[in-house]
């Protein structure tokens, strides 16, 4: 009994390592100051002077562009049914949503998955790696910040040709998400 309390204490001091915890929480404070100073009073603005049927709608249309990303991690997870309702739901809400500004599918009964890049390289065996804070998008693993590129790759957002409009498209879904 002795030896299997040791394995567990010596198991769970393993998982609790954190290579980069002095940067993590200097990253952490840095995000931090930089929410309290930048994003939450523009977020706070940003509630106060939008009108909720609009911010719902502006969510709406962001949720839609991410069903492109969910659709595929859908695919390479081997979730056939999920893929189904999310083709499903990318086509209603593109087409009858108005570009998404409206979510018609859950109406439907087709519900919004959430799918990131990182959960198939973890569906595929790809071990989660130590903790880490990124900069301006917080708490992850390593595993899942690889993800996060991905993310970004797969969104059709980064191929428009006008960065302005680009920009413009990021600082917005950033502040409705907030």
């Amino acid at each position: 009994m002795l030896l299997l309390c040791s394995l567990v204490a010596n198991g769970a001091s393993a998982q609790t390592e954190d290579p980069w915890r002095e940067t993590s929480e200097q990253v952490f404070r840095l995000n931090d100051h930089f929410d309290q100073l930048v994003v939450k009073p523009v977020a706070s603005g940003y509630t106060l002077f939008i009108p909720r049927v609009a911010r719902r709608g502006i969510g709406n249309f962001f949720s839609n562009i991410d069903d492109i990303n969910v659709l595929v991690n859908d695919l390479l997870q081997l979730k056939l049914d999920a893929a189904l309702n999310d083709s499903g739901r990318l086509l209603v809400n593109s087409t009858l949503g108005l570009a998404g500004i409206l979510d018609i599918a859950s109406g439907f009964g087709l519900y919004k998955n959430e799918e990131d890049f990182g959960q198939p390289l973890g569906h595929w065996g790809v071990g989660s790696g130590p903790y880490v804070m990124l900069p301006v998008f917080g708490a992850s693993n390593v595993r899942d910040s690889f993800g996060l590129v991905l993310d970004t790759l797969f969104n059709p957002i980064q191929y428009h040709d006008d960065e302005s409009f680009r920009l413009t498209l990021f600082l917005v879904e950033e502040t409705d998400s907030r």
